[in-house]
């Protein structure tokens, strides 16, 4: 039972966990499975009435942050008492490639030689952390959704637009990491 808590589960059970998602938001309340929407929640919440983008009930979704919430807290709880102590596993070819850059610290799930502060102050970590960040939600926003939205629950409702949306989030990903990152990351 510990190793079912420890270790990946494999695709053919992960996969249908998450498909199921969609299916039981639907049935238990009609709601639509998305994350990037908790933002403007939070912000019409928190901000006065004067923005209109942010002039709407956001208390009818308030679900959503109750869920966005539990990933939080179910992150931390999983980070404290289910993963591993030992090195996140990666494959030698990989991490052959990554020394050639630097990258050798594979004791967190995002290697500390990337993440941390020092690094934020510098030309590579700028890139990376803020001006990656900005891009990740600005594309969210003008996709109408992030990749949960539209490659779990608009693909499931055969919405033309999250399959396109999708399908730049596919390109754009290989893009970034075969032809973009590497440039970036011997900076």
């Amino acid at each position: 039972m510990l190793d079912l808590l420890t270790k990946p589960w494999p695709w053919y059970i992960a996969g249908p966990l998450i498909g199921l998602t969609v299916p039981a938001l639907l049935i238990m309340g009609n709601k639509s499975f998305g994350i990037s929407s908790s933002l403007r929640h939070v912000c019409a919440a928190c901000l006065p009435s004067g923005i209109p983008f942010f002039q709407y009930n956001w208390k009818k979704e308030a679900w959503n942050l109750f869920f966005v919430f539990g990933i939080f807290i179910g992150g931390l709880i999983a980070g404290h008492y289910l993963i591993s102590p030992d090195p996140i596993e990666i494959s030698p070819v990989l991490a052959a490639e990554l020394a050639g850059y630097g990258i050798t610290d594979f004791s967190n799930l995002v290697p500390v030689e990337i993440a941390n502060w020092d690094t934020l102050f510098t030309l590579k970590g700028f890139i990376l952390m803020i001006a990656g960040g900005f891009l990740v939600g600005f594309g969210t926003r003008y996709a109408g959704g992030c990749t949960s939205g539209h490659a779990i629950m608009g693909l499931s409702n055969l919405q033309v637009p999250s399959l396109i949306a999708t399908i730049c989030f596919m390109i754009g990903g290989i893009v970034m990491a075969n032809f973009i990152l590497p440039h970036i990351l011997s900076l």
